[in-house]
């Protein structure tokens, strides 16, 4: 490498470490993010004055230099820009032409790379060494003027070895089994670990994966701590060769500082920025969720939405007639403090139970169960054969449910029943005939994309139209899709943003995607990113990594904290917010021997922090009670009361509510005021019921608390001094007549009563 080159090189390095860290640290005020490395990064922030840390960052430079080449397209072939100076001597041109190709393969670089450095930058920059900032410029000022390079679609590939095209034909033979519509883990994973065998990288950091959750299919070490050591090694090693799978592995150990591995906010950020790029969907939900919330990144709402519409466009496509995956967004929290809390998981004996009456010919038990298996979720696994055969014996019943899903079943089609447009057709006309909106929408369907049919808009739109009135969500969404297109209609974009948010609240994944795709471009309204970002991460969520939510629930269940623990730890980084507050509910009850306790509590404070932040009125509880307590920070009750006042304002919550006031009872970060602590515990038996027996003992105690201060008011000698100047001096006089008047009415009911008369005589009856 050449001097200048390696200065240049040197330089970058040192304003992309010097920005991240400055990021890291002027973001702890405003995140509590950052507090499990108060007591490392608690200096202040220092001027770059010598190169010392410099170099031994450098070094981990250089490890992802490797990585940069790969995602850098290719530039030295095509697009190449004219070098600033053209050389005039004619005998060195081969020599100055090789050197021009590689000044500008560098130059193309370090403009990609400050991209990335401009995309994390954060806005004020006034913390940066100015000498730095300076000889960036001057390094940069030149090629001001060039176009950025453009990516090429087409890559290199190598030629394969036996060996690998045998690792690649495995591999995607694991694949293949595990998208399945019955996922066949234990054969996948043999694949899997056949591939990794033969070098497979992505085979081997799938298998880092398993070890990393705690995946029993998994080969692994017995320890926990071994479990992420052998992760963190092999995701070392294959994020030096640009697998975003294995950056995306090291983002999560350096954002979460598991253990053994330092944390650093900003390393990980680098190495998600790595994975994102590679199009890891995981990585960039992440950074969405970062540039969102504003986390260790200034809050950019455009760059999230960038992310998370990559994301949800993969998700949006994989979108099947079922509507996607039902998401079980159970909280720990509710469940422990509510032992009626229901999580919409039916237990093993309820389905066994169903099954019994299904056998039996309960034909509403059948439709369930097949409805449940034909879409899974609460706890019931997708296998579309079970589904079928429940269907099947419905229909034969003449149940127009029933027949309506299967048509869907043959329209759509999969591994496990053929495709069939015509058994749909017929499914669909029996169950439209009897005034079912499912079978109507699937006629609409059918005419729609002429399948099997003849293509009919308007037939199309007249079934939509009749399966909406039902309020059937597949109605609605198509009916939108024809008024957003103008396909059979005319455009009417009022119309379809109506029945986009029809559809939304049944909560199909592909009404949430076209109203994010509205908002974002201003189709047919105002243009609003912050909608547009919620709506594109609401459907992102519904990915299929979205499972990972129950089996972390159900590990939990089964004992296995630390599975539940890294499984919904990941699904926080990715901004899921039940994920957050589960996280930090493990945490905070100390179930998890990953940190010690006191780590533990301020990554639950951080994590109940992010959770607060999108909305969950608990975790605004949890954050008061962590400042009243002093549990992962110091105690402050004035910042407690903050929280509760959140809690209680915006979401109505009672124990917020009853929280302030006692605080105002006793005096504790607010004012005291029994007047105002009564108002609030009045406040708290409204919002919920559970909270009347409490708020009944409080008051119970401030009123006896408001006898004690009368008592401690009233003076004895005084009251008989005013007693005496309104009566006067004959005060004695008017005693005796007091007392004379008291003894009349005695001696007056106590006088003895006359007897009552003898009855009169009956005379005889003849």
């Amino acid at each position: 490498m050449k001097p200048n080159q390696s200065v240049l090189l040197f330089l970058l390095a040192l304003v992309m470490f010097s920005i991240a860290d400055n990021e890291n640290d002027g973001k702890k005020s405003a995140d509590i993010t950052d507090k499990s490395n108060s007591k490392d990064d608690n200096k202040d922030n220092k001027p770059v004055e010598d190169s010392k840390e410099a170099f031994e960052q450098l070094q981990e430079f250089y490890a992802l230099h490797d990585t940069m080449l790969k995602i850098v397209p290719d530039i030295l072939n095509e697009n190449l820009p004219k070098p600033l100076k053209e050389e005039s001597d004619s005998e060195s041109d081969t020599t100055n032409n090789k050197e021009s190709v590689e000044t500008i393969a560098l130059r193309n670089q370090v403009l990609w790379m400050k991209n990335i450095l401009d995309q994390n930058k954060d806005t004020d920059t006034d913390t940066v060494d100015t000498k730095l900032q300076s000889s960036e410029e001057e390094i940069l000022v030149s090629w001001a003027d060039e176009e950025p390079f453009e990516s090429t679609e087409e890559e290199v590939k190598e030629s394969l070895t036996p060996e690998q095209q045998k690792a690649e034909l495995l591999f995607k033979n694991a694949q293949n089994l595990l998208n399945a519509t019955r996922a066949n883990k234990v054969e996948a994973f043999k694949f899997i670990n056949a591939a990794a065998m033969l070098g497979h990288k992505e085979a081997r950091s799938m298998l880092a994966w398993a070890q990393l959750l705690g995946d029993p299919m998994s080969v692994a070490p017995q320890t926990r701590s071994q479990y992420i050591s052998a992760a963190y090694q092999i995701f070392n090693e294959l994020s030096k060769t640009g697998l975003p799978s294995a950056h995306m592995g090291m983002g999560f150990l350096y954002a979460t500082g598991l253990s053994g591995v330092n944390a650093s906010q900003a390393k990980a950020l680098l190495h998600y920025t790595m994975a994102a790029l590679g199009g890891d969907p995981r990585a960039q939900m992440v950074l969405g969720y970062r540039n969102w919330a504003g986390v260790t990144t200034p809050v950019s709402c455009e760059r999230a939405l960038d992310y998370y519409r990559k994301v949800a466009n993969k998700v949006a496509e994989e979108v099947s007639l079922s509507g996607g995956p039902v998401v079980q967004r159970v909280r720990l929290l509710d469940e422990y403090e509510n032992p009626g809390y229901s999580s919409g998981i039916f237990d093993r004996d309820l389905i066994e139970y169903y099954q019994l009456l299904a056998e039996q010919g309960d034909v509403q038990a059948q439709v369930g169960l097949g409805q449940l298996h034909y879409q899974g979720g609460r706890g019931v696994p997708l296998d579309h054969q079970r589904a079928l055969q429940y269907f099947l014996h419905a229909a034969d019943a003449g149940n127009p449910i029933a027949m309506a899903f299967l048509g869907k079943i043959y329209l759509e089609g999969s591994d496990i029943v053929k495709q069939d447009n015509e058994t749909a057709y017929m499914y669909f006309k029996k169950a439209a005939d009897l005034g079912n909106p499912v079978g109507q929408s699937g006629l609409g369907m059918m005419y729609l994309y002429g399948k099997g049919v003849e293509r009919d808009t308007a037939k199309a739109l007249q079934y939509f139209s009749q399966a909406a009135e039902q309020g059937w969500v597949d109605g609605q969404l198509q009916l939108g899709n024809m008024y957003f297109s103008g396909i059979g209609v005319r455009k009417d974009y009022k119309l379809a943003n109506k029945y986009f948010n029809l559809a939304s609240q049944s909560g199909h994944v592909l009404a949430f995607y076209n109203l994010a795709q509205m908002h974002a471009t201003g189709t047919g309204m105002m243009r609003s990113c912050p909608t547009a970002v919620e709506l594109l991460k609401t459907v992102a969520e519904r990915g299929k990594w979205s499972e990972q939510l129950i089996i972390a629930h159900n590990n939990y269940r089964e004992g296995k904290i630390y599975e539940a623990f890294i499984n919904y730890y990941l699904l926080a980084e990715m901004g899921y917010e039940v994920a957050q507050s589960n996280a930090a509910f493990i945490l905070d009850k100390g179930e998890s021997t990953i940190f010690t306790e006191e780590q533990g509590l301020v990554r639950a404070l951080q994590l109940w922090a992010r959770a607060a932040a999108q909305g969950y009125s608990a975790a605004q509880v949890k954050l008061g009670d962590a400042h009243y307590y002093g549990r992962g920070t110091k105690v402050d009750y004035e910042a407690a009361a903050s929280h509760y006042r959140s809690a209680s304002e915006q979401q109505h919550n009672a124990q917020a509510m009853f929280n302030l006031g006692y605080m105002h009872e006793r005096g504790l970060g607010l004012a005291k005021d029994r007047h105002l602590a009564k108002r609030c515990y009045d406040l708290a038996a409204e919002a919920s019921p559970d909270a009347r027996v409490p708020v009944a003992l409080a008051l119970i105690k401030l009123s006896f608390l408001f006898g004690l201060d009368y008592l401690q008011e009233f003076n004895l000698i005084d009251q008989l001094d005013k007693w005496d100047q309104l009566l006067g001096q004959n005060w004695d006089l008017y005693l005796i007549g007091f007392l004379t008047g008291m003894l009349s009415l005695i001696i007056y009911f106590r006088r003895p009563q006359p007897p009552p008369p003898p009855p009169r005589p009956v005379p005889p009856v003849n």
